[in-house]
């Protein structure tokens, strides 16, 4: 067989290009760079060079590949797409830790508004923004630096200078009309606050179960202590560990570990999908083309919102405009944990949902922008407002990139309206046929009646259709065959939180209330 190779060199210098036609058959006989293996010791810049640089070829019986990107989702599986996870977990201190902990974040709140002072002279003198190198020369001297271990401090500036990146980008992409609303200089932190922490892995150290976290010179010197010890988690692995990060909020710390997730391949089938229409009773009602349908009990969460809301209107009464207490961070806080926590709850039911029926597509609706000047009263607008599907959605999607289920986002305009059974179709939105009408009606809140008089679920019937609207638009062939009556009229009902749930798993109850 003849093969021809042909290397196009548009950057690279003359030197490297016999390394990278070594270097490209070497991918090309073994199936793969393989990294520390001691094949080609130059593997970090010359794999740069092949990936940006170097258009391969190889002609064989007419079939033309491109090398080059079998190198390059070689490396995304060795490394080049890696996920992190973030798990976050309340620091129980003692005096003598919270008052190290609040030093700390107080010295790196206070060197960030240095930074920020920095960038903000010499852009409104000259125009230019300051790189993250530069700050850390400028203050490697000050006192807020040297109170903080060096890397951490480091990261401080570090983000001070990519907040000034970003909004250099987006300064341009203001006067190209790529948005319409003129970005702000970054603006300085409260003083007197506290500032999130991060501290790389390099530097930590794991000793009888604890970490050790180093502190800076300054300290030393003034107070005679070089390191705090935090516990280490017994569910993570402190090898995958990449970072740890000191997080003040509410008057507690947390310590977020940040590790490496292993990516997984399971067994999906590509031609089922799951269509998930949000609500607040019904938080999530789902359905899929694999014969399955379930409802996340939303009404929980709703009582916690109310319940938050009522205390903060009495605690506030009679008080001045701005007034705060520890009772208000105390109740916020507990209102924000369980929040974080039906979002996660929620997302993993979905995801194990799929991966039990090796359903391999997630059908998402959702209308941008739809809480935006809602009008629906002053207690129906709270309620609604305060629901956070839109964290939820994003977690999900995340849950699904991991898992290598495809998650798809469709505009849900006329799902509800639209008759599955009946075989409606489902116009776009801004684009109803004239004369288009519903084979079905909504009578009443949850029930739908189709054009044969049969009544199933309303929001079942949206889930329904968000299949429909998938297949159509995405031109995702999907066999609807196994979406049936039973589906749409009693699906089983999932409640987050439950006594005596040890497992902390969503407990499963039949939901009888629709009329069948």
């Amino acid at each position: 067989m003849l093969i021809e190779l042909r290397v196009v060199m548009r950057k690279a210098p003359k030197y490297e290009a016999q390394n990278l036609l070594v270097l490209c058959l070497i991918c090309l006989l073994s199936g793969g760079y393989k990294r520390k293996s001691g094949i080609y010791p130059a593997s970090g810049i010359v794999l740069s060079l092949v990936q940006t640089y170097c258009t391969i070829y190889i002609q064989k019986n007419n079939l033309r590949l491109r090398l080059h990107q079998r190198i390059k989702n070689h490396f995304s599986y060795c490394g080049g797409g890696v996920m992190y996870g973030c798990q976050q977990v309340l620091i129980k201190s003692s005096n003598e830790l919270a008052a190290t902990l609040e030093f700390i974040c107080s010295e790196a709140n206070k060197l960030t508004n240095c930074g920020i002072y920095l960038a903000r002279q010499v852009f409104l003198k000259t125009g230019k923004i300051i790189s993250k190198f530069d700050l850390h020369k400028e203050y490697k001297q000050n006192k807020h630096f040297q109170a903080l271990y060096s890397q951490a401090a480091q990261q401080v500036l570090t983000t001070v200078g990519e907040s000034f990146q970003s909004f250099k980008q987006l300064r341009k992409a203001h006067f190209e009309g790529k948005i319409k609303q003129k970005p702000r200089l970054p603006n300085y932190r409260k003083k007197g606050g506290l500032t999130l922490l991060a501290y790389p892995k390099q530097h930590l150290k794991l000793i009888n179960g604890q970490i050790r976290i180093p502190l800076g010179s300054l300290i030393k010197t003034w107070f005679g202590i070089d390191s705090f010890t935090i516990p280490m988690p017994s569910n993570l692995d402190y090898l995958k560990i990449k970072e740890l990060r000191i997080l003040p909020r509410n008057g507690c710390f947390y310590a977020e570990f940040i590790y490496k997730l292993e990516a997984s391949k399971p067994d999906l089938d590509y031609t089922l999908a799951l269509g998930i229409d949000h609500g607040i009773d019904n938080w999530l009602t789902c359905i899929s083309n694999a014969g399955t349908s379930l409802i996340v009990d939303g009404r929980k969460v709703k009582s916690l919102n109310q319940w938050y809301n009522k205390e903060v209107a009495r605690l506030k009464t009679n008080q001045p405009q701005g007034f705060w207490s520890k009772k208000l961070a105390y109740i916020t806080e507990k209102r924000n944990r369980q929040v974080r926590d039906a979002v996660n709850k929620t997302a993993r039911i979905v995801i194990n949902h799929c991966l039990e029926n090796k359903i391999g597509n997630v059908v998402f609706g959702w209308n941008q922008r739809h809480k935006d000047s809602i009008e629906l009263g002053r207690r129906n607008n709270q309620t609604i407002v305060q629901i956070p599907t839109a964290r939820l959605k994003a977690r999900i999607k995340q849950l699904c990139e991991l898992y290598s289920i495809k998650f798809h986002e469709v505009e849900e305009s006329y799902t509800s309206q639209s008759s599955f059974l009946d075989g409606d179709t489902i116009p776009k939105f801004c684009e109803k046929p004239e004369g288009w009408v519903s084979s079905g009606k909504r009578v009443k809140r949850g029930l739908f009646v189709t054009a044969t008089g049969k009544q199933i679920s309303a929001d079942l019937n949206a889930s329904a259709n968000m299949l429909i609207k998938v297949s159509t638009q995405l031109n995702i062939i999907l066999d609807l065959a196994k979406v049936v009556r039973g589906l749409l009229t009693v699906p089983p009902r999932i409640f987050l939180w439950e006594k005596n749930c040890k497992t902390q798993k969503a407990t499963v109850l039949t939901s009888l209330f629709v009329t069948v």
